[in-house]
């Protein structure tokens, strides 16, 4: 669905893609991997648009959108939902109305079919007791599951996440990890998901690609990315466990 060629982006001298080159299947959940600052969120803004390239393209459906119109992104982007890092819900808003918001910028729907919409989605996330609820009253994780209830309102083909996992502990990053996978498989979605978390990866992920000094070094599924012998995705994927092995000793 999504095809990324030769991709170069610079800010002042400062070079972050050099050439990224990397194909994202349809249906499947794809994760973009590497160290902090190493341009993953800026592949993933370029990918819907908010972002040009100094060179190369992005094909979407074989559609070349660094070459689109602000009105051809502005149609092209209602195909997308977006799962921002720490959910950028509306903070003067409830949970019901953050959800509700794309669908009355962008839908022509009534009240009462934006509410069952709202209902729908924040079930799908179990969250529909929070519906009247404000985003200060909420957890970590519950910020996350309203925020992908949100993402979900349009029915998106397309669904880019942003660390979703980042900040939560280790059951709610689990919870998390199984929300998307199950949004994945319910709506036949396309997942990009930029993230540092290796379990969750090696979980749900159809496929892994790590991105380092501005080029993808290493893609495939999960356990083509556990059998590399890449020294920089060797370390990546081993350092945690190896570190907490040594303080323990």
């Amino acid at each position: 669905m999504i095809k990324i060629i030769d991709l170069h982006k610079s800010f002042g001298e400062q070079k972050v893609l050099k050439g990224v080159n990397l194909e994202i299947p349809k249906g499947k959940i794809t994760f973009i991997m590497g160290r902090s600052g190493t341009g993953k969120s800026v592949l993933l803004k370029h990918i819907i648009g908010l972002l040009f390239p100094d060179s190369g393209r992005i094909l979407i459906d074989g559609q070349d959108i660094t070459r689109m119109s602000e009105k051809e992104l502005m149609r092209l982007r209602k195909r997308f939902g977006m799962l921002f890092q720490e959910g950028a819900l509306f903070d003067s808003l409830t949970v019901g109305e953050n959800v509700a918001f794309p669908l009355r910028e962008h839908a022509n729907l009534s009240e009462k079919e934006i509410r069952a919409r709202v209902e729908a989605k924040l079930s799908q996330v179990g969250l529909l007791e929070a519906i009247d609820k404000m985003p200060s009253e909420l957890s970590g994780g519950m910020k996350k599951r309203a925020a992908l209830a949100r993402a979900l309102a349009l029915d998106p083909e397309i669904v880019l996440f942003d660390e979703p996992t980042t900040g939560l502990d280790p059951l709610m990053q689990e919870s998390i990890a199984r929300l998307i996978k199950d949004a994945q498989q319910r709506h036949n979605l396309t997942c990009v998901v930029i993230s540092h978390d290796v379990p969750v990866a090696f979980a749900i992920a159809d496929k892994i690609a790590f991105l380092h000094e501005g080029v993808v070094i290493e893609e495939g599924p999960p356990e083509k990315i556990e059998r590399s012998d890449n020294p920089f995705v060797r370390k990546f994927i081993t350092a945690l466990p190896t570190g907490c092995k040594e303080e323990r000793k």
